[in-house]
C-alpha cells in the first residue's frame, strides 16, 4: 500500500494566482520569538542566530563542535527553514565555563546577533510565535481575488494544517511509517518523524473533511475546545451562547485529535468525524498505539496576526504575518497560489 499525500480542502475557494518563494533565501526571511525574556544569569548561555541556508540540526552541531560540548547540551525552540533566512536562539551549557569568542563561530551564512546568559536550557516549542516575511515572485492572477482572500485570511484566521514539508517528499515520511510498522528497523530520529507525520497526516485529514462541511472553525456537539494561542482544552457536549461568542471572538478554536493511546475526549457529531477518519486509516492509527504515542489535541484554527500585504509590482506580492508556534505559513500561502 502506498499512501498519497492529496490536496488538502481550501477554505478560501482555489488560488487566485501562481508564483514562486524562495528564488533567494532573502524572499522567505522567519523571526523567532521566544515564549520569555532570558534572565541575564545562569549556566545556559543563550545565543539569538542568524543563518541563511543553513537547518537548525546542522547549526547545532556545529555550536557543538565550536564549544567543545556535546550534542545534548545544545537547545533550540523549533526547526526553521533551510531554505531561508531566519533568526532563531539556541543555548549552550557552560556552567563554570568561560564563554568562547562566538564571532569566531561566524561564518557568511551564520551571524551571532546576540549573547545572554539564563539558568536552564531552552527546551522544544518554549516559543510564542514566528514572523514571517515572504516575497512571492513571477504572480500571475486575480489581483482582485487575492487582495478579498487576504483580508478574509485576516479577519478570520485559516485552516490550521501542517505543511507539506511534515510529510517529506511526496509524502515519504508516512509511507516510511508504514513500513516501520510493519516491521522494518529505522533509526530513533526517523523513527519520530516517521510518527510524527503519521499523526500529522491523520490529522490533516480530520480538519479537511471539516473544511469540506464548513464547520472547521464553528462547533459541533461534542467538541473538544483549545484556547487561543495554548495547549489548554475543555469539552462542551453542547454548544451554549458562551461557546458561539468565545468562537466568533476566535479566543476558543475546535479542535482535531492527534492520534495515540488514551482516552477519547470528543463525543457525538465531533466523535463521528474523527472516528471515520480513523477507521479509514487503521492501519496507521494501529502502528501509533503499538508505538506507544499519546492521544493529543491541536487547534483546527489558528488566527494570523499582524498580515499585511503589498505588491511592489504587478509580478511581486510581499506578505508579513505572525503565525503561533507549530502553525506553518505554507498553511497560508497555499491557499493563495499554486506554488
Amino acid at each position: 500500500m502506498n499512501i498519497e499525500i492529496p490536496i488538502w480542502p481550501y477554505v478560501y475557494g482555489s488560488p487566485s494566482g501562481v508564483g514562486k518563494i524562495r528564488t533567494v533565501a532573502e524572499d522567505f526571511i522567519v523571526y523567532e520569538n521566544l515564549a520569555f525574556e532570558p534572565s541575564g544569569d545562569g549556566e545556559h548561555v543563550f545565543l539569538q542566530i542568524q543563518k541563511t541556508g543553513e537547518n537548525t540540526d546542522y547549526v547545532a552541531r556545529q555550536l557543538a563542535k565550536f564549544a567543545n560540548v556535546r550534542q545534548r547540551d545544545i537547545g533550540f525552540a523549533g526547526l526553521k527553514d533551510r531554505h531561508a533566512v531566519t533568526t532563531q536562539w539556541f543555548s549552550v551549557w557552560l556552567p563554570g565555563k568561560v564563554e568562547p569568542a562566538w564571532e569566531v563561530f561566524e561564518t557568511n551564512a551564520i551571524k551571532v546577533l546576540q549573547s545572554i546568559r539564563h539558568a536552564r536550557k531552552l527546551k522544544r516549542g518554549v516559543l510564542s510565535g514566528n514572523r514571517f516575511e515572504v516575497t512571492i515572485r513571477d504572480w500571475r492572477g486575480d489581483h482582485a481575488k487575492i487582495c478579498e482572500q487576504l483580508a478574509l485570511i485576516k479577519a478570520n484566521g485559516i485552516a490550521n494544517y501542517y505543511g507539506e514539508q511534515r510529510f517529506g517528499n511526496q509524502g515519504q515520511n508516512v509511507n516510511k511509517a508504514l513500513a516501520m510498522f510493519g516491521g522494518d528497523k529505522v533509526k530513533r530520529e526517523q523513527r519520530s518523524l516517521y510518527l510524527s507525520a503519521t499523526r500529522s497526516y491523520l490529522f490533516n485529514q480530520i480538519l479537511g473533511v471539516r473544511v469540506v462541511a464548513a464547520n472547521w472553525n464553528k462547533a459541533l456537539d461534542g467538541d473538544t475546545f483549545m484556547f487561543d494561542r495554548s495547549q489548554s482544552c475543555f469539552k462542551s457536549q453542547f454548544s451554549d451562547a458562551d461557546i458561539l461568542q468565545r468562537l466568533e471572538a476566535k479566543t476558543i478554536h475546535p479542535s482535531g485529535v492527534l492520534w495515540g493511546k488514551g482516552d477519547l475526549d470528543v463525543s457525538a457529531e465531533a466523535l463521528f468525524i474523527e472516528q471515520g477518519i480513523i477507521e479509514t486509516n487503521d492501519n496507521l492509527a494501529e502502528g501509533l498505539v503499538a508505538n506507544g504515542v499519546e492521544k493529543g489535541r491541536r487547534a483546527l484554527r489558528v488566527n494570523v496576526e499582524n498580515l499585511e500585504w503589498q505588491f511592489s509590482d504587478q509580478t511581486s506580492l510581499k506578505l508579513c504575518f505572525t503565525l503561533p508556534a507549530g502553525s506553518y505559513a505554507t498553511a497560508l500561502l497555499r491557499e493563495l497560489v499554486e506554488i
